[in-house]
């Protein structure tokens, strides 16, 4: 399974379990893991906020599509771009572009078992 079918399945999946794969889309994982949900103490990435990444090493591309918690949430408008100012600075990466999108609607169910032990959900 690619990295992008793990990170669009709709189950529950844990994130943090799974080594992070070598190379560019490692090191943005390993960005986007810097990266706290305002609300929560969890990164974005184990939050399962992240559905998609789509790479163009050789032009050093990266584009993410993500939700956030809610619609009303207060940062939709400036998270994006702290989003991809986190992603921008990864070594290799020249242009990051976040779509956000509410389809799917993000559920508990996407967070990591390390996510939900941090919250106290198991």
């Amino acid at each position: 399974m690619s990295l992008i079918d793990w990170l669009r399945k709709p189950e529950p999946h844990d994130a943090a379990s799974e080594p992070a794969p070598d190379g560019l889309e490692g090191r943005v994982i390993a960005a986007l893991r810097t990266v706290y949900d305002p609300e929560l103490p969890v990164n974005i990435f184990d939050l399962g906020l992240v559905y998609a990444l789509d790479f163009d090493e050789a032009a050093g591309k990266v584009q993410i599509r993500m939700t956030l918690t809610a619609p009303g949430c207060p940062v939709a408008q400036t998270f994006p771009a702290i989003v991809e100012a986190a992603v921008k600075a990864v070594e290799g990466v020249n242009e990051a572009r976040v779509e956000l999108v509410w389809d799917p609607p993000w559920s508990k169910d996407r967070m990591s078992e390390a996510a939900r032990l941090d919250l106290g959900m198991i």
